[in-house]
């Protein structure tokens, strides 16, 4: 099947060849004559399937028999809102909208906290068709002033699961009550838990249903690999792999922000380039650090969760899971970052006596063992005990002194922007 026969117009299909694209995914294929249709649509893919232009297109489709080139800011008001989890995502989501948009007269812009207000603010009110925020900052300008959503005919949720996982289900609901009620929905998730469900039933109205991958399956291209170590040992067996392989392009991900940036540091030691990204980091670090890592100026790129689904990285080779996630279905996410579009991939984890049991969540979360390889010299000493994980919340970077509990998905302190505020959630403090 070709983009052709999906119905796309034809500057759609022009902006789809000059990107190198023939052949739409699965998700493509189901979900954009649907969305055509009008029709609210609840998706459930993983990372990597193609689902951003699986909405985009359409919805470009939809709302371009209004576009124009007026200058005037009265001739463009909100037609569309895209919420995402991310600063990251909605950069890239929105490089999607301009990329696939490139021959209709729509506007579009970001809107996300961690970086001055006035920018967003004007442009705002320049006048923009489509806009891509983060739930925080959206209600921060609605409180000013800034939007009016009377006009807007389609919603997207990005990775709602997320979303809710981040603590931003109040202001999701506060967001729904500024929209028009007759409009068109659109819901993606990478899972369909029953939170995702009760929320869809809410503002969801007799919904589509497409379903590319089976619930909490990692990407079939990425090949993945336990590599036993014992906790003390760790980073020098990350560097001993970069450098005896020649591995060029590394994510890897920590739990805290803290051992995020001190990895990056000592890999720095030992002769390989790397940055750190986290939520604690400037909108203007994390881009550079993205860039840089895209381009090849810096081997590794060392990420906490906040990052996992917010990175866009074409081809990239290697995962590394560093620490293992506290919640097994994030280590789906931080390994869906390779093995895209068609693409092999190699997910590494490296797995201390601390986190056989984090192992065996995501073992039963993939309904099958993954193979064991203990590198040669870097074999785990038996004799040492497990110790409590620690959320790093004192500092210090995944181990401390007695028991601590798991956090729930998304309790990883987040920056304001990226932040909910439901006073249940961790990390989601209001203003």
């Amino acid at each position: 099947m070709s983009f052709d026969s999906l119905g796309l117009m034809p500057e759609l299909l022009r902006a789809v060849r000059e990107q190198g694209y023939e052949t739409p995914t699965p998700i493509q294929i189901q979900a954009i004559p649907l969305v055509l249709e009008g029709r609210d649509l609840m998706g459930r893919a993983q990372t990597g399937t193609g689902k951003t232009a699986g909405f985009t297109l359409p919805m470009l489709q939809l709302l371009a028999p209004h576009a124009n080139t007026s200058a005037s800011p009265a001739r463009h008001p909100i037609r569309a809102l895209i919420l995402t989890p991310t600063r990251e995502l909605a950069m890239q989501v929105e490089e999607s909208v301009r990329t696939y948009g490139k021959h209709i007269p729509l506007r579009s812009t970001t809107i996300f906290g961690g970086v001055n207000i006035n920018p967003q603010t004007k442009a705002l009110r320049a006048g923009v068709e489509i806009v891509v925020a983060t739930p925080g900052r959206l209600l921060d300008h609605q409180g000013q002033g800034n939007l009016n959503f009377s006009q807007l005919e389609i919603l997207v949720l990005d990775e709602a699961d997320r979303m809710l996982d981040m603590g931003f289900i109040r202001d999701i609901q506060k967001i729904l009550a500024l929209l028009p009620a007759k409009r068109q929905t659109l819901l993606f998730s990478a899972t369909f838990t029953d939170e995702i469900k009760q929320l869809a039933s809410k503002f969801l109205k007799a919904p589509a249903t497409v379903q590319i991958t089976p619930q909490n399956t990692a990407a079939e291209l990425v090949r993945q690999v336990v590599h036993p170590v014992d906790r003390e040992r760790k980073r020098a067996l990350l560097a001993h792999i970069i450098q005896s392989r020649k591995l060029q392009q590394v994510l890897v991900f920590t739990r805290t922000k803290h051992g995020a940036n001190r990895l990056s540091e000592q890999l720095d030691k030992d002769g390989i380039s790397s940055m750190a990204i986290h939520g604690n980091k400037s909108q203007p670090q994390r881009i550079k650090a993205l860039e840089d890592f895209k381009k090849g100026a810096v081997r590794v790129l060392v990420a906490t969760d906040i990052a996992a689904r917010g990175l866009d990285i074409d081809q990239l080779p290697h995962v590394v899971n560093y620490e293992l996630p506290h919640v097994a279905e994030d280590y789906i996410h931080r390994i869906g970052r390779t093995g895209r579009a068609g693409s092999e991939g190699e997910a590494l984890s490296l797995v201390c006596v601390d986190e056989q049991t984090l192992l065996r969540d995501i073992e039963k979360l993939l309904r099958k063992d993954l193979p064991k390889d203990v590198v040669h010299g870097y074999a785990p000493d038996p004799s040492i005990p497990a110790e409590p994980i620690q959320t790093g919340r004192q500092g210090s970077g995944g181990r401390g002194r007695g028991p601590a509990r798991a956090p729930r998905a998304g309790s990883t302190p987040v920056p304001r922007g990226e932040r909910g505020r439901h006073p249940s959630r961790p990390g989601a403090r209001g203003k």
